[in-house]
């Protein structure tokens, strides 16, 4: 007896994705989405003059969640054929409704509509994660948005930051982000009712050539899909441009995970930021002192793998010969539920550290106390001058002094000392007592503290807006694994 264990199982399913999102990918929610399509024809042509019986119809709705998976598989063994395998048991389970279901469609009918459904449905499930990690690193931001920080230029220290306004640069990448993804979903349209190659010619043979009638047909099915608009013109298949701009989408998305999440990692190397650590977690199975941010590398993770999807959507896109090749199919099956899947489990563990990040300021204090005294010798020298000294002469004495400290920290390693030598030496007794102002650390933020007000008025809180219900909702994610 084959025991559950060996067979491959996706982690994006066994460890790391929601329920909700994993529920869009399975095999029931697409194939009830084609009974319902086939329910959705039938209704429609119905309408439009088609002799098809309610009582037909009625015993498609009876059945659309019934699904003999086993019996389909048979089918689809022997027909090699899965949109015909599902017709056969379909028509078996509705021997009524048989002679009209599928009437006029071809496989895209059912495969492309229902794609278009599950993207829609799987944007609307992503988007209000989004909102809610962009709502609660807000909050962070705003929380540390005076917090000074070491800024960072090529890996080196450099001109001080706030740690709210390095959250700032995260959120604005989100922000983007979002607007990528709702514009995804604000122009997803419906396949529709286009027929064998996008003329619509079998169904205008239905109708006896009325190609009004067949233009209302093809709305009519849009409209009770739940969209807006049906695409203007298709070949055999959509365009998989769509495909193209969502999973751009998607790895825009992972690119922006992974740069917040990378930045997060090196920051707990310092130990100056970190991300929750439960009281039970184990950090390494050698070293067990460590804390690893195993949540920010695993978003890394997920990040890297959602950025590489892109080119598969591309080049699917760009190798569909004239109205399609089904050469689209197996590609298309992996990326787009992978690229959700992934999408989901990065956003879900992302919102987890969002909503525990810690901040040690006094380690942030110590780190900045070794490399402020560096900084601030222009300002040193410019108080040197105004007190009367003179510009060269203080240079020269800041240099000397600058390199000694140097020499203690990288060939002695220890503490930068400049300060002290400054207030030893006789020749800087006039500014002795503005030491302590010149080298407060909160003088070298420029106006962070104000940029962060001022980009969270008037840039997160526009988006923050369109999702009220969500963030005044929001719970706090416990991860599985």
């Amino acid at each position: 007896m084959t025991s559950e264990y060996e067979g491959y199982k996706s982690p994006l399913s066994s460890r790391y994705a929601s329920k909700e999102m994993q529920y869009l990918f399975s095999d029931q929610k697409k194939f009830s989405t084609w009974r319902q399509l086939w329910i959705w024809l039938a209704q429609a042509e119905k309408s439009l003059g088609l002799e098809i019986s309610d009582a037909q119809i009625a015993e498609m709705q009876a059945h659309m969640n019934s699904i003999d998976f086993i019996a389909a598989a048979a089918e689809e063994r022997l027909t090699r054929h899965d949109v015909m395998a599902h017709v056969h048991v379909f028509a078996k389970q509705c021997p009524l409704a048989a002679p009209i279901i599928h009437l006029g469609a071809t496989s895209c009918y059912v495969g492309d509509n229902t794609d278009l459904i599950i993207l829609r449905d799987a944007l609307d499930l992503l988007l209000p994660r989004v909102a809610s990690v962009i709502y609660c690193l807000k909050e962070f931001a705003l929380k540390y948005k005076s917090q000074p920080i070491l800024g960072f230029t090529h890996l080196q220290p450099a001109q001080l930051t706030t740690v709210g306004k390095r959250a700032c640069l995260w959120l604005q990448d989100l922000l983007m982000d979002e607007r990528a993804l709702r514009r995804c979903r604000n122009d997803l349209r419906c396949r529709g009712v286009k027929g064998t190659t996008g003329t619509q010619a079998s169904f205008l043979q239905l109708f006896n050539g009325d190609g009004a009638k067949v233009k209302q047909l093809d709305l009519e099915v849009t409209h009770l899909a739940g969209f807006a608009k049906p695409y203007g013109v298709t070949g055999q298949t959509y365009s998989r441009k769509v495909d193209v701009e969502i999973i751009g989408a998607l790895a825009s998305l992972g690119t922006s995970i992974h740069k917040m999440c990378s930045d997060l990692r090196i920051l707990a190397s310092r130990k100056e930021l970190e991300e929750p650590f439960e009281s039970t977690q184990i950090g390494s199975s050698a070293m067990a002192y460590k804390r690893n941010p195993m949540r920010s590398e695993r978003c890394c993770a997920l990040a890297r793998h959602m950025i590489t999807l892109f080119s598969n959507a591309a080049n699917t896109h760009a190798t569909q010969w004239l109205e399609r090749t089904l050469d689209d199919s197996a590609n298309r099956r992996l990326t787009l539920s992978e690229g959700f899947l992934s999408a989901d489990a990065a956003l879900l563990t992302l919102l987890n550290v969002s909503q525990g990040l810690v901040v040690y300021p006094k380690v942030i204090e110590r780190n900045i106390a070794q490399e402020l005294p560096f900084m601030s010798t222009e300002n040193i020298i410019m108080a040197m001058v105004k007190a009367g000294g003179d510009r060269q002469i203080c240079h020269e004495k800041i240099r000397v002094l600058s390199q000694e400290a140097g020499a203690q920290v990288k060939q002695h390693g220890k503490d930068n000392d400049l300060v002290d030598r400054v207030r030893k030496d006789p020749y800087f007794a006039p500014i002795i007592n503005q030491l302590d102002t010149i080298l407060d650390a909160r003088t070298f933020t420029g106006r962070a503290t104000e940029q962060v007000d001022e980009f969270v008025t008037e840039e997160v809180q526009v988006v923050l807006d369109l999702y009220r219900d969500v963030v005044k909702n929001i719970k706090v994610v416990q991860l599985n694994i």
